[in-house]
């Protein structure tokens, strides 16, 4: 590295929600938090969100493990971004429906089954109509 390069920006990552607090979870984003220092037992670094307040992990720890939780902002902190988890799909009506037939007792299933079956089925067509 000369001179005229510039230096390389190092990172600790979170994966964070961003509708924790207010509507359905799921919301990821990845927030990334600069290091500013590191020694031989710590990481220091900055928080990208609530201002420019400063914080550390156990060095060891998150290359041992890849990531860490950092107890006084209670999060998870990571050294490579992290995946964002996808959300399962929910089931079609009609798959819905077959599972109501299914569990239908005429069909072998039991009462018990068809009825939640049935809820399922009415809850799901009452939120598409």
């Amino acid at each position: 590295m000369t001179a005229a390069d510039p230096a390389v920006i190092e990172y600790l990552y979170e994966l964070w929600d961003a509708n924790w607090d207010d509507g359905p979870l799921g919301n990821y984003q990845i927030l990334k938090h600069e290091i500013t220092k590191k020694t031989a037992k710590r990481i220091y670094f900055t928080y990208s969100t609530g201002g420019h307040r400063a914080g550390f992990v156990d060095r060891q720890k998150i290359e041992a493990d890849g990531e860490v939780y950092h107890g006084y902002t209670m999060r998870r902190l990571h050294l490579a971004p992290p995946e964002i988890p996808s959300r399962p799909k929910p089931p079609s009506l009609a798959e819905l429906r077959k599972a109501m037939a299914d569990a239908h007792p005429d069909r072998g299933g039991t009462d018990e089954a068809f009825i939640a079956a049935r809820a399922r089925y009415e809850k799901a067509r009452a939120i598409n109509a």
